[in-house]
């Protein structure tokens, strides 16, 4: 069986003219010499021509037309521009810049704005900065205030989301 079917595909190769000129001479010498090989190769020669003899099948114009008319009919998906809320993009835009915000005042309200600072030839010292203490903010309550209100306002999102999916399916049964 897997001899057939190298016959079969290297024989398709030299009917279709591809391969290198010195496969060509070697399949057509085979062709000549082997009595399997000659067989195979006439048959796929008339396969080949009852296929480019054979005309093919075409839908009717009403076919097409109808399904056409029937896809239609169905409810065509809006642009994404008329079914998001820019009011929605731009609050949570808001509500980022505003974390973003309340976070660099906490930061800076850390710094040490008295120390003296020093700039050498060889490096940059960020001088005020480096004083700052990023586990004593990490670890304060504007941290844990700040999850609390994330948490706060994600709950209120799900509970707008889950109300807007209900009315949408009461929406669609009557």
């Amino acid at each position: 069986m897997n001899k057939q079917q190298h016959i079969e595909e290297r024989l398709w190769e030299y009917i279709d003219g591809a391969g290198s000129a010195e496969d060509r001479l070697f399949i057509e010498q085979l062709i000549t010499t082997n009595q399997e090989w000659k067989t195979k190769y006439e048959e796929l020669l008339q396969l080949q021509d009852m296929l480019s003899h054979l005309e093919l099948d075409e839908p009717s114009m009403r076919f097409t037309q109808n399904i056409m008319e029937s896809i239609s009919k169905h409810h065509i998906a809006p642009a994404a521009r008329s079914y998001i809320n820019k009011r929605i993009i731009w609050g949570i835009a808001g509500f980022f810049i505003c974390s973003i915000i309340v976070l660099l005042v906490a930061c800076l309200t850390q710094v040490n704005w008295s120390a003296g600072s020093s700039v050498s030839s060889s490096a940059i010292n960020f001088g005020k900065l480096s004083h700052v203490d990023p586990g004593r903010f990490i670890n304060s309550t504007y941290t844990t205030l700040f999850m609390m209100i994330n948490v706060v306002l994600g709950l209120v999102l799900l509970d707008r989301y889950l109300n807007f999916r209900k009315s949408k399916m009461e929406s669609k049964r009557s």
